[in-house]
């Protein structure tokens, strides 16, 4: 419950959220296995679905479904690859704290770090549901404006978080967006070369 009060709290009074986020005297170990997981499975098994059931839509064309095999073995690549991608993403926060100076214990930037990366993940993760009709443009601008809010919430919550200003918070947020758009690309890099060696999607005829 505390979760869902924060996700809607980020959105009705952001600053008040991110410091009651901030006040929370949980491990980033808890903060990541008690949300980042679930979460996870939002995007894979709505697209799971949309993919097998619906099918893909390409503009006016007709619908292309995948193999209900070749869907599980992309969504399970793609569900551990979301959580990998996460815990990466938090770990950069942190080791990037102290450069940007984050006096505060080691733990504390840790949590602090993971707590961040989890909750503007959070809308990207929620507006996966609309995978259950995977329609190219829709899923498109539903993503690019999950993404535009997810940056957003980098730029107010960082420095509440990070209990630093908001000079250095600015500084320190456009790192870490730097950081998220170079993931992305390696994710498609990634995809790219699963495809090549076997692990791209087998369609129905």
């Amino acid at each position: 419950m505390a979760f869902l009060e924060h996700t809607v709290g980020i959105a009705l009074r952001p600053d008040i959220e991110w410091k009651a986020i901030r006040s929370e005297k949980h491990s980033f170990k808890q903060v990541f296995l008690n949300h980042v997981p679930f979460l996870a499975l939002i995007p894979c098994v709505s697209f799971f679905i949309g993919i097998t059931q619906v099918g893909w839509v390409f503009g006016s064309g007709d619908a292309v479904k995948l193999t209900v095999q070749s869907a599980a073995q992309l969504c399970i690549v793609t569900y551990f690859a979301l959580l990998a991608a996460v815990f990466v993403f938090s770990e950069f926060i942190n080791w990037m704290s102290r450069t940007f100076g984050v006096r505060e214990s080691a733990e504390r930037r840790r949590y602090n770090g993971t707590a961040l990366a989890v909750y503007v993940t959070t809308p990207i993760f929620l507006m996966g549901v609309f995978g259950l009709y995977p329609n190219l443009w829709l899923n498109v601008s539903v993503l690019g404006i999950a993404g535009a809010y997810a940056i957003y919430l980098i730029y107010d919550g960082l420095p509440i978080l990070m209990n630093i200003s908001r000079d250095q918070g600015f500084m320190f947020a456009s790192s870490i967006v730097i950081v998220g758009f170079v993931m992305m690309m390696m994710m498609l890099v990634s995809s790219v070369i699963l495809w090549n060696i076997g692990l791209g999607p087998v369609y129905i005829d």
